[in-house]
């Protein structure tokens, strides 16, 4: 199960360190708007998937509150499906579908999942609520 802050499932995105760092920048500043996992992640953790209208809590290495971000989409596709549209919206600075696809096999490869084309690939939309606890009680951030 994931980590849960005021009832909300955590985000946690790319490994810690200057990754995560970089990411959560990325969201922070409205260039990122979405995320990919793998669905395997989701049933090794006894997890559903996000929905449209979920919050979600966005951390660093440290499980501490960065930001809110709302789910705005949830798709589950193949990884040779995942979509330009949505590779651009991850905000990392990709120039191609061909050199997201790349980056996210060698970072999954590295996580000790390597996928292929047939992978599924969970990919979520979402949009940032609020900045830091943006005055939201951390006991009640589903409000």
């Amino acid at each position: 199960m994931w980590p849960r802050i005021g009832g909300l499932r955590t985000l946690d995105l790319g490994t810690p360190g200057e990754m995560r760092t970089n990411l959560n920048t990325l969201v922070l500043a409205g260039v990122k708007t979405a995320t990919a996992g793998l669905l395997t992640e989701y049933a090794g953790e006894n997890e559903d998937l996000e929905h449209v209208g979920e919050r979600l809590v966005l951390v660093d290495d440290h499980d501490a509150l960065v930001a809110v971000v709302e789910v705005t989409g949830v798709e589950v596709v193949r990884f040779a499906d995942v979509s330009w549209d949505f590779a651009r919206s991850e905000g990392e600075g990709d120039r191609s579908i061909e050199e997201w696809r790349e980056g996210h096999a060698r970072f999954w490869a590295r996580m000790g999942t390597p996928v292929t084309d047939d992978t599924d690939v969970v990919c979520v939309r979402f949009r940032l609520v609020s900045a830091g606890d943006g005055g939201i009680p951390t006991g009640d951030l589903s409000t």
